[in-house]
């Protein structure tokens, strides 16, 4: 049950818990003359607040009386402005009731910031549960779920897809599905997901993606043919780019005015004004980039999420929920499908269907075969008779062979994992890495020549001299996409070279032959696709120290090769890794259902997520110390850990203290809150503690981090630390 709070909130909510309820006309004497409040509302005086304050211990709604002239006004969802601790804080009115339990005089509403009712409640019980398995607070789920307010997009017209609907009346689902639709019986189960998403069934399927360009349109037909059932539908993508590419297939499949694209680059009018739309539930069919999860459309029929494994779908931000969970809980919630696509699938898609939650939509293998270009490394038997220096080489002849061959033909694709000239660098000597003799940090060299420079702090030493052999000559030891552009300007002489990454994203390319070199997630699209790929240095994604490795790298290989045209049509892929390495096998059998069936294998057998549920709890060593102690972890719980991490930044987690003896303890917190971070100076020893518990136990383990940091809170302890569950990195 909520409770209320007046200025002091723990103790008088302590005895509010065994208090027995009270009714508003029984406080209405003591109520009249409370400050600048007036008589209370005749009806539903009460109102539950959750007050815009992320502290754990006050995690929970509180009551306050709603004054006579707010009453009108004083809607289920609405934004408030209340005062909280002796200051005026944000806050959503979650419900009004008719009494409640605190025993004492409530504070009433300051001011309604806006009738309109931003929380629905629908997302007000999904962004709870996401706190709660997130082991988080309401707040900051709040705040990844609503946008900021514009008042003037409040006061405008409609969404920005003309024609628009008028305002207030939902968009009429379109007439037919499109004949995109047809695209889906390339897969034995894809009519079946249709049809049942037609009758308002809520099929779940995780979608391996034929390689090339018509995966949008297959996304568009899936909602569209919600909307003929008169539903509604979310679609997450990684990027702008491939919501732009989503954009275009939504109005192709529904016509113009049907849809609305929610995306941080609309800028914040614009933004909310569609978000708003959707709200209103003016517009059903809402795609966007990772925070288009929350989006609260009505009637809500099927989730679609693309390209799962991508990292932008992780939120950095606390509580740190992942779009596919959030997705996956929102489908389980309100009863709508849900469709999980990728050219590559994901350890968690896996334990999906493994589990029973989802079942597999892929195509048969002839088909595959024929959609798919042809894929060769170079450390195959044939190519090291070939070519010697094929295991080693970073160009080897293959990779020469298929550009060539390529470029008689059209543009040629090669992707780099590093951006930069050459970014890292190592003694010619001794082959020692170079080293900054400021901070340690590697050294890279530029383009135009010149002294090696810090990656981390920026400084050139032109008298830098290896400090094992004293040898001053520097070698490349990783090249990025602006060396490797040089170097095949040179081998190709009169090829134009088109680069794209970093800030200089290009988006698409003519079909005329050119040489694009991109890094992973910034390759253009071809027109007519690409007649060749040369994926490059594959020992760099392959050797990252992470757990995912070798399901990232074939993520990013499998999105770049399903630019490439068919092998029907010349279409040919050299990817510059080991051929017997089983991440290169799953991309030259374009297989990654078998990949991410014995990558969940191994995960069961280390016991790593998705096996298992994994917190991760980063900070310093006293914090942590006193975390756990306050925390009672289920029993099955496995703790791994402390183990001290590099050296951390100064005054990490800590908060400006603006603290006055004068005030309330509540007054003193508060203000912690809204103080800057702050750098003392000093360096923090950050240490890092893993727990793992079977999926079972999964909620009792959040639920104890949640309580352990709200003791914390509390008490007002020192250091901050960061609790996140399943994270994507744990290595």
């Amino acid at each position: 049950m909520a409770q209320p709070v007046d200025q002091a909130a723990a103790p008088r909510a302590a005895r509010a818990r065994a208090a027995p309820a009270r009714t508003a006309s029984a406080r209405t004497a003591s109520a009249r003359g409370g400050r600048r409040g007036g008589p209370p509302a005749g009806q539903l005086p009460v109102a539950r607040i959750a007050v815009d304050v992320p502290l754990a211990h006050l995690d929970r709604p509180f009551d306050y009386l709603v004054p006579e002239r707010l009453a009108a006004a004083a809607v289920p969802g609405c934004r408030v402005r209340v005062r909280f601790a002796g200051q005026l804080t944000g806050g959503y009115l979650l419900e009004r009731v008719a009494a409640s339990e605190h025993p004492g005089q409530l504070a009433y509403l300051e001011r309604v910031v806006s009738p309109e009712p931003v929380l629905s409640p629908e997302i007000a019980a999904l962004a709870r549960e996401v706190a709660d398995r997130c082991a988080g607070t309401l707040a900051d789920v709040l705040r990844l779920a609503i946008p900021p307010r514009h008042g003037g997009a409040e006061a405008g017209p409609g969404p920005g897809h003309p024609p628009e609907p008028g305002p207030g009346r939902p968009s009429e689902p379109p007439s037919r599905a499109g004949p995109e639709r047809g695209l889906w019986a390339r897969y034995p189960a894809g009519q079946a997901f249709l049809t049942a998403l037609a009758q308002g069934r809520a099929p779940r399927a995780v979608w391996s993606a034929l390689p090339g360009p018509d995966w949008p349109d297959e996304i568009a037909a899936a909602a569209a043919t919600a909307a003929s059932a008169g539903r509604g539908t979310v679609i997450v993508v990684p990027d702008a780019r491939d919501l732009g590419l989503v954009d275009r297939a939504l109005s192709r499949a529904l016509g113009p005015g049907r849809h609305v694209c929610l995306s941080a680059g609309l800028g914040p009018a614009e933004r909310y004004r569609r978000w708003l739309a959707v709200s209103r539930g003016t517009v059903r069919v809402a795609a966007g980039t990772r925070a288009a999860m929350f989006a609260p459309v009505h009637d809500l029929g099927l989730v679609a999420i693309w390209d799962d494994g991508d990292d932008l779908h992780a939120e950095p931000r606390a509580p740190y929920p992942h779009a596919r969970e959030v997705l996956a809980l929102r489908a389980h919630r309100t009863g709508a499908g849900a469709l999980i696509g990728g050219f590559a699938r994901t350890a968690e898609a896996a334990s999906l269907i493994s589990a029973g939650w989802a079942a597999a939509i892929t195509a048969a293998r002839p088909v595959v075969r024929r959609c798919a270009p042809q894929i060769q490394a170079p450390g195959a038997d044939a190519e090291l008779a070939r070519d010697e220096a094929a295991r080693s080489a970073r160009m080897p002849s293959l990779a020469l062979r298929t550009a060539r061959a390529g470029l008689a033909r059209g543009p040629v694709l090669v992707q780099v994992p590093r951006r930069g000239y050459v970014t890292a660098v190592a003694c010619e000597n001794c082959r020692e890495p170079g080293r900054c003799g400021h901070c340690g940090g590697p050294l890279a060299l530029e383009a135009g020549g010149g002294a090696a420079r810090c990656r981390w702090c920026g400084r050139a030493d032109p008298r830098w001299r290896c400090p094992a052999c004293g040898d001053p000559r520097v070698r490349a030891l990783v090249t990025g996409a602006g060396r490797t552009a040089e170097e095949l300007g040179r081998a190709f002489p009169g090829t134009p070279v088109v680069v794209s990454g970093g800030a200089a994203v290009v988006e698409t390319v003519p079909p005329a032959p050119a040489l694009v070199i991109a890094t992973p997630g910034a390759e253009p699209r071809a027109d007519g696709g690409y007649a060749a790929a040369v994926l490059l240095d594959g020992w760099v994604l392959l050797g990252r120290p992470s757990l995912r490795a070798a399901e990232e790298a074939l993520r990013r290989w499998l999105n770049a090769a399903a630019l490439v045209r068919p092998a029907a049509s010349g279409g040919a892929v050299a990817v510059v890794a080991d051929a017997g390495l089983p991440p290169v096998q799953a991309l030259i059998r374009w297989d990654p259902v078998t990949h991410a069936e014995r990558e969940l294998a191994e995960r069961e057998a280390l016991r790593f997520p998705p096996a298992v549920r994994m917190a991760a709890l980063t900070g310093p060593g006293q914090a942590m110390a006193e975390l756990l102690a306050a925390a009672v972890l289920p029993p099955e719980a496995d703790v791994l850990g402390p183990i001290e991490l590099d050296a951390g930044v100064a005054g990490q987690g800590r908060r400006k203290s603006t603290a006055r003896a004068d005030a309330s303890p509540e007054v003193n917190e508060v203000n912690e809150f809204n103080g800057d971070d702050e750098a003392d100076g000093a360096r923090t020893q950050q240490v890092r503690v893993l727990i793992r518990v079977p999926r079972s136990a999964s909620m009792p383990l959040a639920a104890a981090l949640r309580a352990a940091q709200a003791v914390r809170s509390a008490r007002k302890d020192a250091g901050t630390v960061r609790v996140q569950l399943d994270p994507a990195e744990l290595i």
